[in-house]
């Protein structure tokens, strides 16, 4: 059984004439049932306004359901009842800009290339490369090839490669200069 509510008390009823009943409804703004039947009503022209300025279905039917729920909270400042189709027809079309606007910079940042992939051959010449410096390596005096590995595969600096093997700065200089020397020329002399 339906509740029915108490009608609140009467007031003293004035009738406006009809100049005051047009700025009343100005100032109310647009009601919530003139807003849903305009709604209603222009559903299927409002979603060919947005297909035909986006081409996903879904992302019209997005637009056009965005663009009521924008014009809904704003309806107060929607004066002129008159107006409301208007205010949704923009209303698409700024939130169909923006939606175009969204996917072109998602399409500019996933069109960025890829950095380029080593090729098999490439894999095979890098792999050739390093059995020919493992192998001119370990044609190197010992304390060469200890310097160059500590120094350049270990990164360590001339201090720590000194303090490490024990020899002095100038060793492990005078060692690296004839180790990278002694590897340039085992590294170019043919095969």
């Amino acid at each position: 059984m339906p509740v029915i509510a108490p009608m609140p008390a009467a007031r003293p009823t004035r009738i406006p004439n009809q100049r005051e009943g047009a700025d009343e409804a100005l100032a109310a703004g647009t009601t919530v049932d003139h807003l849903t039947e305009t709604y209603r009503a222009h559903y299927r022209s409002l979603l060919g306004l947005a297909a035909l300025l986006l081409d996903d279905t879904a992302s019209c039917e997005d637009v056009v359901q965005e663009a009521f729920i924008r014009v809904h909270s704003a309806r107060k400042r929607v004066r002129d009842p008159e107006k409301t189709l208007a205010y949704l027809r923009q209303t698409v079309v700024n939130l169909s800009r923006s939606a175009l606007r969204r996917r072109i910079l998602g399409l500019k940042l996933l069109s960025k290339p890829m950095p380029d992939m080593a090729s098999a051959e490439e894999g095979a010449y890098d792999q050739l490369e390093r059995d020919a410096l493992i192998k001119a390596m370990k044609g190197l005096q010992r304390r060469q090839r200890e310097v160059l590995v500590l120094r350049y595969f270990a990164d360590m600096t001339e201090a720590q490669v000194a303090e490490t093997l024990g020899v002095s700065l100038g060793s492990v200089k005078a060692y690296g200069s004839r180790g990278i020397a002694a590897l340039r020329v085992a590294m170019e002399a043919p095969a």
